[in-house]
């Protein structure tokens, strides 16, 4: 006897409709977006908790004409936000508007305190006209100052196109030792609008050095320093006599000595 053997069918699922699928996906991402807001708000909420306020500035480095009494009354109430909220590169701008700081680099403190390490401007000499109280530091940078709060009033004064403040700081100290071994110091130097050199020296005299590169200044100077106790002996004068000088020739300089009614033209070859 033969058996016959039916097969059956798995019975398939009846697909879900296209709305319930569309509801059941924006109920997912209706609590997905629900969730990042609690989150969000719960992170605003803690981060903004009173013992995130800043609550103190520690600062470091240099320090010497702005103490930590007078740095912090001028910054303190320019600080907006909390430990996690304030604006770091804006807080290091505020912090360098204060008299005589150069650079600030501000850094996090957890969990309420910042730290603030201060580079205070080092002054190299006057800067412009005299009455306008700018210094310009070491790095040939043009900045505002108090005078009566510098240390060394003996600085030289220097001028020119703000713009060029750094050569001048550089030809000033290529020339300032060869004038000093003359026993007559350069106590300031003048780059006019033109590119012409004038330096002042100690003694009251003037020194034209003309135009060029910092090397043919160069050049002229000691050209000028080497020769000039010889050519002050000529006339029995010293080289403390000197009134002026123009080193602008092509082949030597023109100078006046105290006592003598003429500027005498030397051709000393360089």
């Amino acid at each position: 006897m033969t058996r016959h053997i039916r097969a059956h069918r798995p019975v398939q699922p009846e697909p879900i409709p296209i709305d319930i699928r569309m509801m059941e996906q924006f109920t997912r991402l209706f609590m997905l977006v629900l969730g990042l807001i609690s989150m969000t708000a719960l992170v605003w909420w803690l981060v903004r908790l009173p013992v995130f306020a800043i609550a103190g500035i520690t600062l470091a480095g240099q320090v010497e004409h702005n103490n930590a009494i007078t740095i912090r009354a001028n910054v303190t109430p320019q600080l907006k936000g909390n430990f996690f909220t304030f604006d770091l590169p804006q807080t290091q701008k505020i912090f360098e508007t204060v008299p005589w700081v150069r650079r600030a680099v501000v850094e996090r403190e957890f969990p309420n305190r910042l730290r603030v390490l201060i580079e205070e401007q080092q002054p190299a000499g006057f800067w412009g006209t005299e009455g306008e109280g700018r210094l310009i530091n070491q790095q040939g940078e043009v900045f505002d100052a108090n005078w009566g709060e510098l240390e060394d009033a003996n600085l030289p004064h220097l001028s020119g196109p703000d713009n060029q403040a750094a050569q001048v700081l550089d030809v000033y100290r290529i020339i300032l030792t060869q004038f000093k071994d003359m026993g007559l110091p350069v106590v300031g130097l003048t780059l006019s609008t033109r590119g012409s050199w004038q330096a002042k020296l100690s003694n009251g005299a003037a020194v034209e050095l003309g135009r060029g590169s910092n090397k043919e200044i160069e050049e002229r100077v000691k050209n000028f320093t080497s020769t000039l106790a010889q050519v002050s002996q000529r006339y029995e004068r010293r080289v403390s006599a000197l009134e002026s000088a123009d080193l602008r020739h092509e082949n030597g300089y023109a100078l006046k000595l105290k006592g003598l009614t003429t500027v005498d033209l030397q051709p000393v070859k360089r």
